[in-house]
């Protein structure tokens, strides 16, 4: 189980505001789920990745489309 990073309350709101899905970014963390795509979140290409995953809730796959490799 990866362990969400820490932020503010408020920009905890900010980020689950802006998420489309009605996934909270801690809750998927928690499960190791995508916060956006929703798939499983459990395989990271490197250790930068998957400390990304803990900050955003962005799976690899999903990392990849939207920062690039």
């Amino acid at each position: 189980m990866a362990i969400p990073s820490k932020k503010s309350l408020k920009i905890e709101k900010l980020i689950n505001a802006f998420n489309p899905t009605s996934r909270k970014r801690i809750d998927s963390i928690k499960n190791n789920i995508c916060i956006w795509c929703g798939e499983p979140a459990n395989q990271f290409r490197d250790n930068l990745s998957e400390r990304e995953y803990a900050i955003s809730g962005f799976c690899q796959m999903c990392q990849d489309k939207t920062w690039g490799k």
